[in-house]
């Protein structure tokens, strides 16, 4: 995971979990996540509705020029990747399993945008086929947000994701010598100019 908003929520989504399959959906606490809060969605796991979007963040409704709370998480992904799609949310959901894929698209004026796609299950009374979680992180800032919007997302790599593996560490800080300390000072030589 590249994104900041992925990591964190993922991280979050993790440390939630615990040892079950996946954590509560009423255990999600938004002032947890705030950073990452404009880049997340949750959707409703219901294929004959093509997943719809039942909160999306204000960053990823600029990102396509609309508000996206209601419409089908399949519809922002071009027609032809629609069935792929929806099989993987249903491993996620069967598997209880988080993804992280690389995606991009364009804007009418031909401008492109990478993103990045983290997808999470989220457990209603321990069944995991109800809702999921998850962030889509533009890569780089886009200069065009809020005068153009995406078309269609084209799916790229897609990565399972195990949190044995995932979870991040602390860096370890080590203790520096004071010489060089003192080498990084900052000397102003005067250079003979009046």
């Amino acid at each position: 995971m590249k994104q900041a908003s992925s990591r964190e929520l993922f991280g979050y989504w993790a440390a939630r979990r615990g040892t079950r399959s996946a954590p509560e959906r009423g255990e999600i606490e938004p002032s947890a996540i705030r950073r990452a809060l404009g880049d997340v969605f949750i959707l409703e796991f219901d294929r004959s509705l093509g997943h719809p979007f039942r909160l999306a963040g204000t960053r990823l409704c600029a990102l396509f020029g609309r508000e996206l709370k209601n419409d089908r998480f399949l519809d922002i992904f071009e027609p032809g990747a629609r069935a792929a799609l929806a099989d993987l949310l249903d491993v996620i959901a069967d598997e209880a399993t988080g993804v992280v894929a690389a995606a991009n698209g364009r804007t009418p004026e031909g401008w492109t945008q990478d993103v990045e796609l983290v997808l999470l299950p989220l457990a209603h009374r321990g069944d995991t086929h109800a809702r999921m979680i998850g962030a889509l992180s533009p890569m780089s800032a886009p200069f065009w947000l809020g005068a153009a919007k995406l078309g269609f997302l084209t799916l790229g790599n897609i990565r399972h994701l195990d949190p044995a593996l995932e979870t991040p560490t602390a860096a370890r800080l080590v203790a520096g010598s004071p010489a060089a300390a003192r080498r990084a000072t900052f000397t102003v030589h005067d250079g003979g100019r009046p």
